[in-house]
């Protein structure tokens, strides 16, 4: 892999990564301390990628770009990859402040909003009643649904119209063509936009060049397997011309996308193959976060890896090479096949 830019730009400025496309990165509340957004030059104005979370600190970095950069033409169009606070926080803020459309997938704009609203479902309470029944020990659950709705905490109020994005769809931004390319695991309906003039990949949460994407099974879909939809969406950037240019919200811009997507696959059927190990006797997910994580977890890293353990067993059990069965304690546990 080659990292054609060493170092990111400070917050509040911007670096250019290809003709009339600027790299922005907002600072971010977790140990993943970072995000990468994105600006490009377009006919009328400015189309923004992605917005950050919603925190004041976010927007006064804003405010610098919008005065040293932007100027009076402003944003035109905001484009939000998925739903997550880091990338969706500030959509209403922006819509509103330039009065701008929101381009997003429609399953990613519903979600949004019933996040925000915590519909059945959604909620914290809803998630640590989830996890509970995967292995979660109390305190740690009681950790969980204290949380309140988090994400209101930090996306601003949604806005209540949207222009939607399809697979396929070709958004000419600045007289260049970007296709939206969707994918599936990491959020419900992503989407990723590749210019072919240009030759880059605006891969969101997607392609990450350093650390795996987070793939969560989630209350509201507790059967589902996002691994094998993760696994499948990012065999389609192996599409792509080798020297694409991948442009991640996370981590440093890079070329490699083939090689990366290897990685993944490799990365994904090494810890596929220790849970299956790890199951020679009933296993919870919980059982399993030192198996998948080796290090100690704070309550928003637990939020992430226990959905990430349910996901990784949910595609053995579905492949048939664990099975599942609830005990008297109301646990879900995995075990693994013979034969």
């Amino acid at each position: 892999m080659e990292f054609p830019f060493a170092q990111p730009p400070v917050a509040g400025s911007v670096c250019e990564v290809a003709p009339g496309l600027y790299w922005l990165r907002m600072p971010l509340p977790f140990a993943l301390n970072h995000i990468n957004l994105w600006l490009l030059r377009d006919t009328n104005g400015w189309t923004a990628v992605d917005c950050g979370i919603g925190l004041d600190d976010t927007r006064a970095h804003w405010e610098k770009i919008f005065s040293e950069v932007i100027g009076s033409t402003g944003l035109t169009r905001i484009l939000v990859t998925h739903f997550h606070p880091d990338h969706f926080g500030n959509a209403g803020w922006l819509t509103q402040r330039f009065r701008a459309p929101l381009w997003m997938t429609e399953t990613e704009y519903l979600t949004a909003h019933a996040q925000y609203e915590t519909l059945a479902g959604f909620g914290s309470d809803a998630t640590a009643t989830f996890f509970s029944e995967h292995g979660l020990e109390a305190q740690r659950v009681s950790d969980i649904a204290g949380r309140g709705n988090s994400y209101r905490k930090v996306v601003g109020q949604p806005p209540i119209r949207f222009v939607r994005m399809l697979d396929g769809d070709e958004i000419d931004i600045g007289g260049n063509a970007w296709r939206v390319i969707i994918g599936y695991g990491h959020a419900p309906e992503h989407a990723a936009l590749y210019c072919k003039a240009l030759g880059v990949l605006i891969a969101g949460d997607m392609l990450l060049p350093k650390i795996s994407t987070n793939i969560s099974v989630w209350p509201t879909k507790p059967e589902s397997d996002p691994l094998k939809l993760f696994l499948r969406s990012i065999d389609r950037f192996t599409e792509l011309p080798a020297d694409t240019l991948v442009l991640p919200s996370h981590g440093l811009p890079f070329r490699g996308a083939h090689h990366r997507v290897q990685m993944l696959h490799d990365h994904h059927r090494d810890r596929l193959a220790e849970v299956v190990d790890s199951c020679s006797q009933p296993r919870s997910a919980a059982d399993l976060l030192p198996v998948l994580f080796r290090r100690a977890l704070d309550t928003h890293q637990i939020f992430f890896a226990m959905g990430e353990s349910i996901a990784h067993l949910n595609y053995l059990w579905l492949q048939g090479k664990l099975s599942r069965s609830r005990s008297a304690d109301g646990v879900y546990r995995f075990l693994r096949q013979i034969g």
